[in-house]
């Protein structure tokens, strides 16, 4: 759990070409990658969190409407030549 203030100074270090950071076990994301942007001059970072757009989808009420036959004018995939 992060402390109450929910601030915490922490070292940043170079790893190669890259400038790293020790993130601490109290602040820890789940799974193994994260995506990263820049807000002015903070960092934001999130973790990216798998099966979201499923559990999103899986959560919508069927739609009743027939899908519209958008092909209706084109000619059969029999009759075109490749």
């Amino acid at each position: 759990m992060p402390p109450e203030n929910n601030e915490r100074h922490v070292r940043l270090f170079r790893n190669g070409r890259n400038q790293a950071i020790r993130i601490p076990r109290e602040y820890e994301l789940e799974g193994d990658e994260a995506i990263i942007r820049k807000e002015g001059d903070h960092l934001v970072i999130e973790p990216v969190r798998k099966g979201r757009l499923l559990s999103v989808l899986a959560s919508l009420e069927p739609v009743d409407e027939p899908f519209p036959d958008v092909d209706e004018d084109l000619p059969d995939v029999d009759d075109v030549e490749f």
